[in-house]
Order: structure tokens, then sequence, then C-alpha cells
């Protein structure tokens, strides 16, 4: 049974949950507990970036993920790649969502503008590890 466990702050759409499990062969969806969701959600722009924190979650994960299942990561850039890179590690395939921006202005009567992004699912994407000399 393939799992894929969720660390990122936004609920799956159905698009996303129909790839998972159709696509990527996925049969089991795990979220963060709340607890860990609440840490992944709100990271301090502030000092170093606390591992201390982190690690509860890598601690989670390590404790209920097989080798081979999937990990969404997506987030503040300094957690994504310490978790992808986590990933890489310990035997997860780190993957991401790509979307398509749908941009539109109005021009109002009153002089105003309305501008309106719309963000739409595209797919799944592994991340990839640099293949090049070091």
């Amino acid at each position: 049974m393939k799992k894929l466990f969720l660390i990122f702050s936004h609920k799956l759409t159905d698009e996303q949950i129909y790839e998972a499990e159709n696509d990527l062969g996925v049969n089991n969806i795990v979220c963060l507990p709340e607890n860990l969701q609440k840490l992944w959600s709100i990271v301090s722009p502030e000092g170093e970036l606390s591992l201390e924190r982190l690690k509860m979650i890598t601690d989670w994960i390590k404790e209920n993920a097989d080798e081979n299942d999937l990990i969404l990561i997506q987030g503040e850039y300094g957690s994504t790649y310490y978790f992808v890179d986590f990933a890489f590690n310990i035997g997860l395939t780190p993957i991401y969502s790509t979307s398509k921006r749908v941009y539109s202005e109005k021009a109002n009567g009153d002089g105003s503008v309305k501008r309106e992004h719309i963000f739409k699912h595209v797919n799944f994407r592994k991340y990839k590890r640099y293949q090049g000399r070091k």
C-alpha cells in the first residue's frame, strides 16, 4: 500500500486526490497531526530556521512512512529544502504540485479595478537531485 504524506498548508483538491490515486498509485493520503500541521504552517521568518521544530515532524514521518512512499512538500523555502533533502535520505519520493495561474483584470464603472488570480492544479512532479559534477 503506497502512502502520500502531505507536508504543506493546504487541502488537496478533488483533482489532486484523483491524480494521486490514479496516476501515482496512492492508496492512503496521510495528513500531519494537527499539532505538527501548525508547526509546518507557521514558520517564523526571523532568525535561523528552527531545526528543533522540524525534527518533531521528521520524527513523525520516520515512524509512519515506508520506503518509496510519496511525500508532497511545499511551503517556506528553507523548510521545503530541508524536507526534500530529508525525504531523499530516508528513501521517500518527494513531490510537489504544479499549477497554472489565470489572471484577469476588469475595470469597474466607478474607476476601480478588480483583479483576480485563479490557480489551477496541473500535475504532480518529483523533485530532482542535481546530477552534475561535484
